[in-house]
This record gives C-alpha cells, sequence and structure tokens, in this order.
C-alpha cells in the first residue's frame, strides 16, 4: 500500500508553536508529512531559506513521520513531484477563509488529485502568526511562549 503523504506549506519566518500543533495534527492523520518550506523571492524574510528550514527540522524533531524541505515554484506541481494527496493548511480565524478558498480553487483546478484541508487553529494558538512574532520581536517582547525553543534561542541572538 502506498504511502499517504500529505504536505504543510509555509514560509515558516519563524516557524511557530502554532505551526508545529498543525504539523503535529496532520501527522496523526498521514503516513508522512512533508514540512514544505517555500522560497518566495517576492517576500523579504527575516530569516534565509537555511535557517527556516534548520529551525523548522528542530521544531519538528520529535514527530517521526515529518521531514522538513525547501521548495520553490508552484506547490501543487511539488506535491504532485511527492506524490502528496493533501495540502494541509491551518486557519487562525474567519479572515483567512477568502484568500486560502481562492487558493484551493486553483490548485484543485491545476491538480485535481491534490486534496486540500483546512485545520482549524487550536484556540491557545489562533491569535499568534508569523507577522506578529516578528513585530513583537523587533519590540524585543518575550515571545518564547509562541515558538519552539530553537526559535526564541535563535531570535535571542540574532532578532
Amino acid at each position: 500500500m502506498e504511502k499517504r503523504i500529505a504536505v504543510c506549506p509555509g514560509s515558516f519566518d519563524p516557524i511557530t508553536l502554532g505551526h508545529v500543533d498543525i504539523i503535529r495534527r496532520a501527522a496523526n492523520l498521514f503516513d508522512q508529512v512533508i514540512v514544505a518550506v517555500a522560497q518566495d523571492a517576492r517576500k523579504s524574510h527575516m530569516l534565509s531559506i537555511d535557517e527556516r528550514v534548520e529551525l523548522a527540522e528542530a521544531a519538528c524533531a520529535g514527530i517521526v513521520n515529518v521531514i522538513v524541505e525547501p521548495f520553490e515554484g508552484l506547490l501543487v506541481e511539488y506535491c504532485v513531484r511527492r506524490r502528496a494527496v493533501a495540502i494541509v493548511k491551518g486557519i487562525r480565524n474567519l479572515s483567512d477563509i477568502p484568500d486560502e478558498a481562492q487558493m484551493q480553487a486553483v490548485n484543485a483546478d491545476l491538480a485535481p488529485g491534490v486534496e486540500t484541508l483546512f485545520l482549524i487553529a487550536s484556540p491557545q494558538w489562533a491569535h499568534i502568526s508569523s507577522s506578529m512574532v516578528r513585530w513583537l520581536n523587533e519590540l524585543d517582547a518575550d515571545v518564547s511562549r509562541y515558538v519552539p525553543e530553537a526559535v526564541a534561542h535563535w531570535l535571542r541572538g540574532n532578532g
């Protein structure tokens, strides 16, 4: 029987405990989860692609059926190459739905064999985003309650 593979995509700049919660929950549903760290040249990132991959690997180290990989280009093409059956996205609030629904429709059109699943953020993480963590960090706030230890350590040393 073929493995049921899901992709959890994102820029993970930085990865948060909310991301890890979605990844862990996806890992309970699929044989393998690929955390696909997007390299988007149109975006300005706080962390390099190598740093984002390294921190995501550290954050997911205890989840045995999760691997972390960088990717460029069209997500659904990446999913087809990796033989993924699903894209798993976290939804923090109602304002996330219109953009995510539009992307889901385009992805379904481009790769009908790849489903998109939306997992509602757990209440304790629904208010946290990478951009919020970056903003709080710029203001020298303690963000350790929102990010994995490796990210908190990186921010203390580099942020």
